[in-house]
């Protein structure tokens, strides 16, 4: 069997086995910022933080929480070339983010901000006359991978073979069958490169306005992206701009149904209120986890931590802390900081497809109050039928909801 020694498995940190607790691994998170909210994991020499304070630390503090490291948890294969966001540390990575920056700024979203609601449009007709809609499949997975093919200048006719080569690179590991997963991530991987490799080619000798044709004219340290590096950040940025808001749009239907029943009403109410959904499930519904290698011994958080070792900074359990969120297991989208979660990380390495991710979850809502009048959870539903295995635990794969038309 292939070796795991550079792949942490959260799961085995947990210990959390069943569906249930992976979709719903809040508890667990309670009971280690009550208990254990700085946590040794000697299986696999981790070490894990769960208050809020600890885990913005190792966000911001990159002297002492590098992301240079030699493990990692992100179930991604590992390519490190000049225009990879990841896996450094400024003033590299300021460079090296200096190339994508451009394309997600307020003013280049809001040039893109009608293409956006073009598309969701068009996806909330496509439900018209429907009394069952599953949210995922119809408006949740195929808005994000859309948009995203379309802003790095890729047929988006070809966004159901993108969304799959993504699922397959983010697939989380398992120990037992790691060496058939890590062959299928190095099939996913080539078919990926070999389909991107010809159109970043094309992009070169004929650019457009998108961001591959972007990198292709790129300087970095004054010399062009080799075609395989613009390859590479175009496979990033197509994966990761589609998982992070494929599951926000679908956990904010899942909280207005079974979070705070009834609160549709108030975003069909008030369009304002939106953002401050949005803004609360993240918080509330993201069990999200970053690593980085601990840059230097230290007893930071009143334990002797080793240069070399990785920390985790479980973002989803801060979001639940106490001493920043009151009452932060209840679902309250008025509440007034609540902008201020760690779901898209903090510091120098703040998601930078965040603002994307926010714009589309808002227009996704807003297109659909304006076109249903009510939700409701279809009969019998029972979540641990409807879900999929992702990075974190478990995410919905489905989430068929019963609909009447305005």
């Amino acid at each position: 069997m292939r070796s795991t020694s550079k792949t942490i498995l959260l799961h085995e940190i947990s210990k959390l086995k069943s569906k249930q607790d992976q979709w719903n691994p809040f508890a667990w998170y309670k009971q280690m910022r009550e208990n254990n909210p700085v946590f040794y994991d000697a299986e696999q020499d981790v070490w894990n933080v769960f208050l809020y304070d600890h885990a913005k630390r190792v966000l911001f503090d990159h002297q002492l929480f590098s992301n240079k490291k030699e493990r990692s948890l992100i179930p991604v294969p590992r390519v490190n070339n000049r225009s990879n966001v990841n896996f450094s540390d400024p003033p590299e990575h300021r460079h090296r983010r200096a190339l994508l920056a451009q394309a997600f700024t307020p003013r280049s979203l809001k040039e893109w901000e009608p293409r956006i609601q073009a598309i969701a449009d068009e996806l909330v007709a496509d439900m018209e006359g429907q009394t069952t809609v599953d949210i995922v499949q119809q408006l949740a997975i195929p808005l994000p991978v859309i948009v995203i093919a379309k802003l790095l200048g890729v047929p988006s006719q070809d966004r159901e073979k993108i969304k799959a080569w993504s699922d397959i690179l983010f697939y989380p590991y398992e120990r037992e069958t790691f060496g058939d997963i890590a062959d299928q991530k190095a099939r996913a991987m080539k078919e990926f490169q070999e389909y991107l490799y010809p159109i970043v080619q094309e992009k070169r000798k004929h650019p457009a306005d998108d961001i591959l044709s972007d990198l292709t004219k790129a300087n970095l340290e004054g010399e062009q992206l080799t075609d395989m590096e613009v390859v590479m950040s175009g496979i990033g940025l197509l994966g990761a701009g589609n998982e992070t808001t494929t599951m926000l749009i679908s956990n904010m239907f899942y909280s207005m149904l079974f979070d705070q029943p009834g609160i549709y009403q108030e975003m069909r109410a008030d369009s304002t209120a939106i953002p401050k959904l949005v803004e609360e499930v993240l918080r509330f519904r993201f069990p999200v986890a970053i690593d980085r290698q601990v840059a230097q011994d230290t007893t930071v958080f009143g334990h002797k931590m080793k240069k070399g070792q990785i920390i985790i900074a479980w973002m989803g359990s801060a979001n639940r802390d106490e001493s920043q969120f009151a009452n932060a297991e209840t679902f309250d989208i008025h509440r007034h900081n609540n902008q201020t979660h760690l779901t898209f990380g903090a510091g120098p390495h703040f998601c930078l497809g965040a603002p994307l991710a926010r714009m589309e979850a808002n227009i996704a809502l807003s297109t659909f109050v304006k076109r249903f009048a009510d939700i409701r959870p279809v009969e019998g539903f029972e979540v641990t039928e409807h879900l999929i295995q992702s990075a974190t635990g478990q995410s919905l794969k489905s989430l068929p909801i019963c609909v009447e038309t305005a």
